[in-house]
């Protein structure tokens, strides 16, 4: 049986980018890679800890046929170095808003999962001319959607306590600056990732443009009633026999946690094609 570091490398082999570079981003050398053609780009923007192909590498094949995929490593992750900056939701943003500058891309389809997600939500706030369609994967808008556990869980994390797992060994592996006092400090930077932040109002997830598909895991760390509330912000939640289906969508897949949120690589990937190739439906009102 193989070990995961071998899969993600058959995934890297069988996803091998049309262009990989980095753009010159707010003191970053951001790292991007670019697959398929076709249609409007879809972004991806990855989670904590993790980067492009531990997040999206199963993923990336099918989401790229017939469309361009443009996935990225924020600060520190992946191939993109650190700075002297703490994590925070807005800073990321604007790289990801530089990028997308540097990269000529004056419109996309935005899929994030947890900080990526994040980061997403506020694309579609802050900068609602980026994004045609937002994909938002097991996040919250405001803090007490979450049940509690992972923020005080990585709060306390330690290099010694992911030694041997293989988001070490990519860190190590691909990493800009690959050694573990650098790798320490990512963890204490996640760990104190929107500190204090009170997250998004109401009226401003109500305001959102684009069309949202939410998705979150029957046992993530966002409360499954934070999500549906999301949703029925989103204009959401109706009887859609007589109603019409709404723009926006939620998503739960089964037996699903937080760190493994997109792992059902088939499924994620229906779920999501489907709702970026349907027309915005015609009963579609902003709430």
């Amino acid at each position: 049986m193989r070990n995961e570091a071998e899969v993600l490398k058959m995934h890297e082999q069988a996803t091998a980018a049309l262009e990989t570079g980095f753009a010159p981003v707010n003191g970053l050398h951001m790292y991007y890679e670019l697959y398929g053609d076709g249609g409007t780009p879809l972004l991806l923007l990855h989670g904590g800890l993790f980067d492009i192909q531990q997040q999206f590498g199963a993923l990336i094949p099918g989401l790229s046929e017939g469309r361009r995929v443009i996935a990225t490593d924020f600060q520190g992750h992946g191939r993109t170095n650190d700075i002297d900056r703490p994590l925070k939701t807005a800073d990321l943003a604007s790289d990801v808003v530089g990028l997308l500058e540097h990269l000529g891309v004056r419109e996309a389809d935005v899929f994030g999962f947890s900080v990526g997600g994040a980061v997403a939500l506020h694309l579609a706030i802050k900068h609602p001319e980026l994004v045609r369609k937002l994909i938002v994967s097991s996040v919250s808008f405001t803090p007490d959607g979450d049940r509690g556990g992972n923020a005080e869980a990585v709060a306390s994390m330690t290099v010694d306590m992911i030694a041997g797992t293989p988001m070490e060994q990519r860190y190590l592996a691909v990493s800009p600056h690959p050694d573990r006092e650098h790798l320490q400090g990512l963890l204490d930077k996640l760990g104190r990732f929107d500190a204090g932040s009170s997250g998004w109002s109401d009226d401003e997830i109500r305001g959102i443009a684009a069309p949202t598909l939410i998705t979150v895991g029957d046992c993530d760390m966002v409360k499954l009633e934070h999500a549906v509330r999301f949703l029925q912000l989103r204009g959401g939640d109706v009887n859609g026999d007589f109603e019409g289906v709404p723009a926006s969508q939620l998503a739960v897949f089964p037996g699903t946690t937080h760190f493994f949120g997109l792992a059902r690589t088939a499924l994620v990937q229906d779920v999501v094609t489907t709702f970026l190739d349907a027309p915005p439906p015609g009963a579609w009102k902003d709430q």
